[in-house]
């Protein structure tokens, strides 16, 4: 599946099930471990839970089956890892402490040039 399929794929899951403030950032070149990470929230605990697991489930409905998911069942904070995006859902208030959008969202670093050194 291709990388901007599967990230609209993901984003119309959050949407139908009623995520609140989807945002997609895109990471390249800020890491290697993904492309895309897409955050969202839940209302609660099981919203989230529900929502991580729809994402994991039509993701592989579609081909494209998880590599791995983390907080199922807690539900403050769960992540879906789909290779090339992966999904954190999270409470407002967890959303809020951890800013990944403020962390994340900041310009990649600029690599010093030896004359600079």
């Amino acid at each position: 599946m291709q990388l901007e399929t599967l990230k609209q794929l993901v984003v119309d899951t959050l949407d139908d099930m009623k995520a609140k403030d989807i945002a997609v950032l895109d990471v390249r070149g800020k890491t290697a471990v993904t492309d895309y990470m897409i955050v969202a929230s839940g209302t609660s605990d099981r919203h989230v839970k529900a929502i991580a697991e729809t994402v994991a489930y039509r993701a592989k409905e579609a081909g494209q089956a998880a590599l791995g998911t983390e907080g199922l069942n807690e539900g403050e904070w769960a992540l879906v890892d789909l290779n090339g995006v992966v999904i954190h859902v999270m409470l407002p208030k967890v959303r809020d402490f951890y800013s990944l959008e403020r962390l994340w969202g900041a310009p990649a670093p600029v690599a010093q040039s030896a004359a600079m050194a």
